[in-house]
Formats: structure tokens, C-alpha cells, sequence
């Protein structure tokens, strides 16, 4: 390159003609570390019918803890973002501990408590279907302005019952009638998860098929003019109407939470079998090596490996068949999961007996449980091929040799 007059580059030359320190100090270790992979990949190669198997188990285990995880974790996240517009206060009366009809002058009383918004009667209550053996789940909305015949299904019972709009649902009231409601609506899929079993009807209907008298509600609803004052509103609730129980919103959300930690917590203790039984798999690889892998350990020895090098050549073999596996087994489970439709887990963590909520959950990925399942499946592991290297190693190479 030409360089003007006056001028030199003799700064940057010598950089690019000359290694510096550093450079000539990795380079052998780089070396180093790339020809202990290449015998370690060929050490694998060499074993591969055992490689293979415990490579395919390796993966199913990893496929099946971490489908859990992402499974309950997803339905925790979607279940809070819809239950956000949940009331912030829903008021109950109680008799002997069990849940009563609500007076509608009660609704008077809320709204003369101080530091409470606006306050709405709730009408709600569950059906069960015989044709199909499930539970409803009947609510009132008055915002949809349905008439006294007129009914809204959600997406999971329409599927089931293969109805949909302009079809008739028929249900018998408490005083054995029949009644004949016109499906007006389905509800939107996206909110499946909380509405897979809910009708919605009129106050009319409603009152009709529960036989219900026009002074009582199911509950009542009511918003707080400080949400951080929620739970001093809930206690002066419980103050003024004795047999009330208020339940704050946070309350339903740790409810949800606690069965979805309940589920995942009982699939765990099915998966715990298979875990212990994969240890101590790995734990009898560490006990003892092959009289072939100690005699190939021998003869590195003999020909000037170092124990650290046994050493680092057991850890590479122990994280490329523990971290292929892993990668393999959390790609797995993410993809059945967010595009498969979770069909392995699904009825365990979901809960429904019948109503099946169909959706897709958002795809993400947790750094924090990543490095949880890491931890639990990948690093026992490593120990368990470090632990026979190790013994290995510091064995008398002739003795190694024999076996």
C-alpha cells in the first residue's frame, strides 16, 4: 500500500507481521484443547452402540422434565396475564363455612364502606352435563345484553358438543323444565384457558334455570379507589358484615399459582423415578472403568499424557454427550410445547376432566429455569465421567496397562 510522503505506518505493520505474547502463548493451547476434542469425538465413535443409548436416554429425560417446566410455567404466566382484569375484591357470604346466596341489600352496605369504588351483584353457578360428564361453569353478563333465550358458549364446550352459532343448547332448570337456549356467540379462543367451560346467559336465564328469587346474588364484585389499600378495604368489609369473606384479587392469582405448582409437583415425583434411575446409571459408569478404557489410559500415560490432560479429555467426553443430549432434549420439549400442543402433559397440568382448553402459549425462554434444568441433569453427569478419569489417571501406567 502507498504511503504518503512524511509519513510511516510502521505503527500497525509490526502488529500485523508479529504475534504478540499472548498470541504465542494460547496458540499451544488452543492446540491443545482441539486435538484432546478430536480424540475424545474418536474415544465416543469408538463406544458408540454405548454412546448411543445413553445418549437417547439422556435426551428423553431431559425432554421430559423440561416439557414439564415449560408447560407449568407457561400456563402460570398466561393464567395471571388474563386473571389481571379479575375483580379487585369479590365478597361472599358464608353460613356454617359454606358458601350462601349474597342479600341484594347488601350491595348497599358495601357501597357505604369507605374506600370502596363501585360495587355490582354477581350471578354465577355450575352445571353439570350428563351427555358429555362435565361440569359448566354459568355466569351472568350483563354487558352483552343477552336476552332471556339467548346463550354464549365457550370454545372448548362448542367443540366437545360440536355446536356453534345458530345451534340450541338445551339444559334442565332446578325445577326439572327443560330450556332451550340459542347460541348467539363462542368465546374467544385466546382466553381458553380460563373460559373453557363457561356459558354466559342473562340474569333472566339464569335466575330461570337455578330457580333463583330476584333478592339474592351469587356474590358481589367491587373495585377499591386505592388498590394499595385493598386488603384495609377487604378487613373493614369482614367488620361490617360478619359472615362476609372477601378475596382479593392477589388471593385468586396465589390459588391459580398453587395448583399449577400442585400438578407440577406431582408429575415431578412420577418423573423422580426415572431421574434416580438415570443416576444411578451415571453413578455405575463412575464407579469403574472398562478394562479397555484403562488400558487405553495406561498407554496415554505411557506415552506422556499428564492426569490433567486424562482429566480435561473425561470432561470433554462428559459435556459434549451431557450438553448434545440436553440441547437436544430442551429443543424437543420447547417445540411440543409452544407448537405442539403440549399433547404429553397437557390433561395432567391443565386440570380439566373433560373440557380440555385448546390454545397456544406464548413462546419464551427462562434463563433462570435453563440453568436450573443444567444444573439438575447435565452437571451430575459430568462429575459422574470426571470421577473413573481421575482414578484412572493416577494409577501406575504398567498397572493401568494390565487392567
Amino acid at each position: 500500500m502507498p504511503v504518503e510522503a512524511g509519513k510511516c505506518d510502521c505503527h500497525t505493520t509490526p502488529l500485523l507481521l508479529f504475534p504478540t505474547a499472548a498470541d504465542s502463548a494460547m496458540r499451544p493451547l488452543l492446540e491443545r484443547q482441539k486435538y484432546l476434542i478430536d480424540y475424545t469425538l474418536a474415544a465416543l465413535l469408538r463406544r458408540k452402540t454405548r454412546n448411543l443409548g445413553l445418549l437417547l436416554v439422556y435426551t428423553l429425560l431431559v425432554f421430559l422434565f423440561a416439557s414439564v417446566l415449560l408447560l407449568s410455567q407457561g400456563l402460570r404466566r398466561e393464567a395471571a396475564l388474563l386473571l389481571q382484569d379479575a375483580p379487585e375484591v369479590v365478597v361472599q357470604k358464608l353460613v356454617a363455612g359454606r358458601h350462601d346466596p349474597l342479600p341484594a341489600a347488601w350491595l348497599d352496605t358495601l357501597r357505604r364502606i369507605r374506600g370502596v369504588g363501585s360495587v355490582q351483584g354477581r350471578l354465577w353457578g355450575y352445571y353439570y352435563d350428563p351427555a358429555i360428564k362435565a361440569n359448566y361453569t354459568l355466569m351472568v353478563a350483563p354487558e352483552r345484553g343477552l336476552a332471556a333465550d339467548e346463550i354464549v358458549v365457550g370454545a372448548a364446550l362448542a367443540r366437545i358438543r360440536q355446536i356453534g352459532v345458530g345451534d340450541y343448547l338445551s339444559l334442565r332448570a332446578a325445577d326439572g323444565r327443560p330450556l332451550s337456549l340459542h347460541i348467539i356467540g363462542v368465546l374467544d379462543s385466546a382466553s381458553e384457558l380460563l373460559d373453557a367451560d363457561l356459558l354466559l346467559l342473562s340474569e333472566t336465564g339464569f335466575r330461570q334455570l337455578f330457580q333463583l328469587p330476584p333478592e339474592v346474588y351469587t356474590d358481589a364484585v367491587l373495585t377499591v379507589r386505592n388498590p394499595r389499600e385493598a386488603s384495609t378495604v377487604a378487613g373493614k368489609i369482614a367488620l361490617a358484615l360478619p359472615a362476609s369473606r372477601p378475596i382479593l384479587r392477589a388471593e385468586i392469582l396465589r390459588t391459580y399459582d398453587a395448583v399449577f405448582h400442585w400438578r407440577e409437583g406431582m408429575t415431578f415425583v412420577a418423573l423422580g423415578s426415572l431421574l434416580l434411575a438415570f443416576l444411578i446409571l451415571a453413578w455405575d459408569k463412575a464407579a469403574g472403568l472398562s478394562a479397555e478404557e484403562k488400558r487405553e489410559i495406561g498407554i496415554l500415560k505411557a506415552i506422556g499424557w499428564e492426569t490433567g490432560d486424562i482429566l480435561r479429555m473425561k470432561l470433554w467426553e462428559g459435556a459434549l454427550l451431557s450438553l448434545t443430549a440436553f440441547l437436544a432434549g430442551y429443543l424437543l420439549a420447547w417445540w411440543q410445547v409452544f407448537y405442539g400442543g403440549a399433547r404429553l402433559f397437557a390433561p395432567v397440568l391443565k386440570g380439566w376432566a373433560v373440557l380440555y382448553p385448546d390454545f397456544r402459549l406464548t413462546p419464551t425462554v427462562d434463563l433462570q429455569q435453563v440453568l436450573v434444568l443444567l444444573a439438575v441433569t447435565v452437571l451430575p453427569y459430568i462429575v459422574a465421567t470426571l470421577i473413573p478419569g481421575w482414578r484412572a489417571a493416577i494409577v501406575d501406567p504398567d498397572a493401568a496397562m494390565r487392567g
